[in-house]
């Protein structure tokens, strides 16, 4: 029988994305016929009984993707300790057991990403792989000028030390005290366009993430979600796998 890596079993199974697998199998809580796994890189097949926290897991075989618009106040994660409303609330409990693609901060809003399929978010969140991403920023202050050159050459964030990818920046509204920007980036750290705004010296009063790959935000509304179609799935998968290619 083929033999895979368990931390792909576990995804393919829908249980939680291969990066979370992966802590799981590190923090002891997974184990393959009764024997607790705790080294990366073991690997399993489809004839063996593996179990997280002594829930037997099983491999799907039909999966489900979802788009939808984040609204501020939500947390993407599937559940948190202090209670707050997550991206799941969201979501009907007939989808089953979904899982968030990546993140976007509490008080940010726009598009994310929901599946079961540990792969596609696998190919979604790696850094080879990963497609670019686009977000409306309005903020703060007065345009000086040089802020797209800036960021096209990877701003140094020295509060944080480390320098941001470059990025695509485009100014969409100028006005007295505030400005509004479109801003593509391929992959980011944690709150990346806000740290580089505030590099800039612009207060963010809103963030959107309105596209990410071929999948845009469209005409969804807060809180409201869509199912991709086949065609959208294989389309960024492809973009994915045509970035990793180069």
């Amino acid at each position: 029988m083929e033999k895979v890596r368990l931390q792909k079993f576990i995804a393919d199974s829908g249980f939680c994305s291969r990066r979370k697998a992966e802590e799981y199998i590190v923090n002891k809580k997974v184990t393959v016929n009764g024997i607790l796994i705790d080294k990366l890189g073991s690997t399993c097949s489809v004839d063996d009984v593996v179990a997280i926290d002594g829930k037997v897991l099983q491999i799907r075989k039909d999966h489900h993707y979802l788009k939808v618009y984040k609204p501020r106040g939500y947390i993407t994660t599937c559940d948190d300790p202090q209670g707050r409303k997550t991206i799941i609330d969201l979501i009907p409990l007939s989808y089953g057991r979904l899982f968030p693609i990546g993140r976007l901060d509490y008080d940010s809003e726009g598009l994310i990403l929901l599946t079961d399929d540990g792969n596609f978010s696998n190919l979604i969140m790696h850094p080879s792989t990963s497609p670019e991403k686009e977000y409306i920023v309005t903020c703060l202050g007065e345009y000086k000028g040089d802020e797209i050159e800036k960021l096209a050459k990877g701003l140094y964030i020295a509060k944080y030390a480390y320098k941001a990818y470059p990025a695509k920046a485009k100014l969409l509204e100028k006005h007295r005290d505030s400005l509004t920007f479109s801003i593509i980036i391929h992959e980011g750290k944690k709150r990346e366009v806000r740290r580089m705004m505030e590099t800039l010296h612009h207060e963010v009063i809103n963030l959107k993430r309105v596209r990410i790959g071929n999948i845009f935000l469209e005409d969804l509304k807060p809180g409201e979600f869509k199912e991709l179609t086949k065609e959208e799935i294989l389309s960024l998968s492809k973009l994915c796998t045509k970035k990793a290619a180069k």
